[in-house]
């Protein structure tokens, strides 16, 4: 295969561990951990994985380790980092002993379930040093929960006398990573089962893991493109460009991405919520700012959109939370797409059909229809972008006839998702991958199970990085999916008194009058410390930085 010149200076760049990883390691144990909420429910559900103490990796002494099989599984979309991931992986379990062998599974939890896997060597690990995609060993989105599942993988864990396997996923593969190795350890099989922090949405956060990969090299990405946006739009000065990025659960990238290019407009769904505001609010709220750029000469202007900003309205929520339900009756499933709809309709209460009814005809009949594997609602089907600047144009032309308006409004589109997914990691993701590949293994060789891999204190230096584990069940509660109340990881949703929202809620009115805009540029890899190697504004205003 031939490469680019980036691929061949990518592929010798030599991440970075943190100390307590570069030599021998000791476990050091914390105190027992509980759930974040539902600590009854959760600790029935999981008797032998629960409370167990939070880990972090130390300097130690030289120890002899036995041989080890290990299995990987990349779940879920696509980050960049997950490479570096089994790299760091593989790396470390060669290092623990020579005669250790990685497998990948092929295209995700689906190829433990049916055999599908290949022995990763150090010629091929060596192929995807510090790349981004995940095709090494490809991705899917199979759950693992059932019995059947367990059991089938099983088969093949035993005939390759796989130790462990690590699954490197979101909030939902981390959650059937727990019940998997909840159910291991009930059945005695000696089979541990790890997690890895994997989304670029963000929404995998908390008081142990301070960032999921991917978010850093995917905001990245995203800036460099809307700072294009932002440089093009100033200098045509003719054009309102809606921008809609990835974030169904949080508006993580959305305020990231704010933070470093300084739009005029960022709506942030939580705050969306919290205000009670309506679709009429938010189309409102951004006329006006349209309004005052024109009547500063200024008929341009950018806007972030959340890709799940419409989930987030709290009619809409409040009827998309009894969609759910309505879908997931068994008589549901008996139905054509053309049915779907009058279905959906004839179950509604009076008010959530009222709400359904006042809807555009495509975003009704989007949220009535297709749900992802998980059974949300598709989001990113809906082009939130585009109805938002309808709405707006509607609006504006209104406020001509009332004399409240005498600019011009034109606009252009764009969504930011697939962009960002497979970008080649960030320094930041680069090492951050790799020093989480390097704790998974460490804690299979210390014998646990059910934990997360992580890695803290992310705003210093690599080498003053701490990596550790944390028991999964510490990041779960109850939450009602499908109809049904199930065990899952909390989702970590912009917190509206945190350091990066007020950092920017300081600032958006000032930047919604004038053209403030910051161009970021693309990833930098090589050059200067402070430009190459800086950590998401994000993490810096978390950590006070």
């Amino acid at each position: 295969m031939q490469k680019s010149a980036l691929q061949v200076a990518r592929a010798a760049y030599q991440p970075k561990l943190p100390r307590g990883l570069q030599g021998a390691v000791k476990v050091q144990e914390g105190a027992p951990t509980q759930s974040v909420d539902n600590q009854e429910e959760i600790k029935a559900l999981f008797p032998n994985t629960y409370g167990m103490p939070l880990v972090e990796f130390v300097p130690g002494e030289e120890t002899k380790h036995e041989p080890m099989n290990v299995g990987i599984i990349l779940s879920g979309g696509q980050a960049p980092g997950g490479h570096n991931v089994i790299t760091g992986l593989f790396d470390m379990v060669k290092k623990l002993n020579p005669e250790n062998r990685l497998f990948g599974f092929i295209l995700g939890p689906g190829g433990l379930v049916d055999h599908n896997y290949m022995e990763l060597t150090k010629d091929i690990i060596d192929e995807y040093r510090n790349t981004g995609g995940f095709d090494m060993i490809g991705s899917g989105r199979t759950k693992l929960e059932k019995e059947e599942q367990f059991e089938k993988g099983l088969e093949i864990i035993r005939e390759l006398g796989i130790k462990a396997i690590v699954i490197i996923g979101g909030d939902d593969s981390n959650t059937n990573a727990c019940v998997l190795a909840e159910y291991y350890a009930a059945k005695k099989y000696g089979v541990q089962v790890i997690g890895c922090p994997k989304t670029i949405d963000g929404d995998l956060k908390n008081s142990q893991i301070e960032t999921s990969f991917g978010f850093d090299t995917a905001c990245k990405t995203y800036s460099e493109l809307i700072g294009n946006i932002e440089r093009d739009c100033n200098s045509a000065r003719k054009y309102w460009h809606f921008i809609k990025v990835m974030g169904r659960s949080a508006s993580h990238i959305a305020l990231e991405c704010a933070l470093q290019t300084q739009p005029n407009i960022c709506l942030i769904s939580e705050e969306i919520e919290q205000k009670g505001m309506s679709l009429n609010d938010i189309v409102d709220y951004i006329a006006k700012a349209v309004a005052q750029r024109a009547a500063d000469g200024n008929n341009f202007g950018t806007v972030i959109i959340p890709e799940g900003v419409i989930e987030f309205i709290p009619a809409i929520k409040k009827l998309i939370a009894q969609l759910n339900d309505v879908l997931a009756l068994p008589e549901a499933k008996d139905i054509s797409r053309d049915e779907q709809v009058d279905f959906a309709k004839s179950h509604l209460t009076e008010e959530n059909l009222a709400v359904f009814n006042s809807l555009p005809v495509g975003v009704a009949r989007q949220l009535a229809l297709d749900r992802d594997p998980h059974g949300n609602v598709q989001v990113s089907l809906i082009e939130t972008e585009k109805l938002l600047s309808t709405m707006v144009a509607q609006k504006l032309e209104k406020m001509k006839k009332e004399g409240t308006f005498k600019g011009k409004f034109a606009t252009q589109h764009h969504f930011f998702g697939y962009e960002g997914r497979c970008a080649a990691p960030s320094n930041f993701d680069a090492d951050y991958c790799y020093a989480l590949g390097a704790s998974a293994a460490q804690l299979i060789a210390a014998g646990k199970t059910g934990y997360m891999a992580i890695v803290k204190n992310t705003t210093a230096p690599a080498a003053e990085w701490k990596a550790g584990g944390v028991p999964i069940t510490m990041m779960m509660n109850m939450e009602r999916r499908n109809g049904e109340m199930k065990p899952v990881i909390r989702k970590a949703l912009v917190e509206l008194d945190g350091a990066p929202f007020k950092c920017f809620a300081a600032q958006r009115d000032v930047w919604a009058r004038e053209t403030a805009y910051v161009y970021p540029g693309p990833i930098q890899y090589w050059g200067p410390t402070e430009v190459c190697d800086q950590p998401t504004k994000t993490l810096a205003l978390e950590q006070n930085k």
